[in-house]
């Protein structure tokens, strides 16, 4: 990565004759950092502990059409008990439903410790008036959830109006309260590792508690070359104003080796410190039957067949 200039404090507007200045990405050297750090090996103590904390930094998710009550209540019983044989096995950080399952959700996780997560600002496209927006992440936020993931407007960012990003991030988080807010910037669609980086920025700038790669509807999703550009612009702006975001990588980790990866990444960016479910997570419900299938191995010393774990 090319050495960035000093972050301005705030981003104060006009945003667009600062952002350009925010620095480049040496897209070479991201890459073999990153494909480096995915090669290392880790020790079988290290690792069971890499699964253990994959399973706490999870976000199951569903965000179907065809989503019930019923649905969500499956979701929440699973994230609490991921494996009813092994109670060592933890609960997992939050579930992530649409607005008007919420409730639904909220009850049946009470008292467990898991949060509970929805979408908001026109999911996945964002292309709606702002004002619409605003009015969903509101409702969200009244109805209880403890975060909001939002989608920033690519069409906007992509146009270069990055004042109208920034101004709706701050809008929402405003309107959001007390609920965590995770910005999804659908890094697929940004093109380019400087857009994933301005985009990052922009993002945080707005009141983003946390960063989040993808929507898990466009492909490419997370990888781990734009997950080290979005940690390293978090490292950046901690070093700068000592304030601490979180990451998510969202949309195509499906195994437990993917996770550990990712793991790796984030300790050898950040360190240890956002080795916690507050400043990491894991947007990929498919992966979870496969960590407790690498946890089942670990322990003693077999796999177990897929089936024997419900599918999300």
């Amino acid at each position: 990565m090319a050495q960035a200039p000093a972050l301005p404090s705030g981003f104060e507007l006009p945003l667009e004759p600062r952002l350009p200045r925010i620095g480049s990405v040496d897209q070479v050297a991201v890459e073999e950092r990153a494909a480096t750090l995915a090669r290392r090996s880790i020790k079988r103590e290290s690792k069971l502990f890499a699964l253990d904390l994959a399973v706490r930094m999870m976000d199951l998710t569903t965000l179907e059409g065809a989503d019930t009550p019923g649905k969500a209540a499956a979701l929440c019983s699973k994230a609490m008990r991921p494996d009813p044989t092994d109670l060592t096995v933890p609960p997992v950080a939050a579930v992530c439903v649409y607005p008007n399952l919420v409730p639904h959700a909220l009850e049946r996780v009470r008292g467990s410790g898991v949060k509970v997560a929805s979408v908001a600002t026109a999911f996945p496209s964002g292309q709606v008036p702002t004002e619409l927006k605003i009015e969903e992440a509101a409702r969200v936020a009244e109805l209880g959830a403890d975060e909001i993931d939002m989608v920033i407007d690519r069409g906007a960012f992509l146009s270069g109006h990055y004042a109208k990003v920034y101004d709706e991030v701050r809008r929402v988080k405003e309107v959001g309260g007390r609920a965590h807010l995770k910005v999804i910037l659908e890094t697929g669609e940004l093109g380019t590792y400087d857009n994933v980086r301005r985009a990052s920025l922009l993002a945080i700038a707005g009141g983003a508690d946390f960063v989040k790669t993808s929507t898990g509807k466009i492909q490419p999703a997370a990888t781990l070359p734009v997950t080290l550009v979005m940690l390293e612009a978090i490292r950046d702006v901690y070093e700068e104003t000592g304030k601490r975001i979180g990451m998510k990588p969202a949309g195509g980790i499906r195994h437990a080796k993917q996770a550990v990866q990712y793991l790796v990444l984030l300790h050898e960016t950040l360190g240890t410190e956002w080795l916690t479910p507050d400043l990491f997570r894991f947007g990929a419900s498919s992966l979870l039957n496969d960590i407790l299938m690498q946890i089942r191995k670990e322990r003693t010393g077999r796999y177990q067949s897929p089936d024997y774990f419900t599918i999300d």
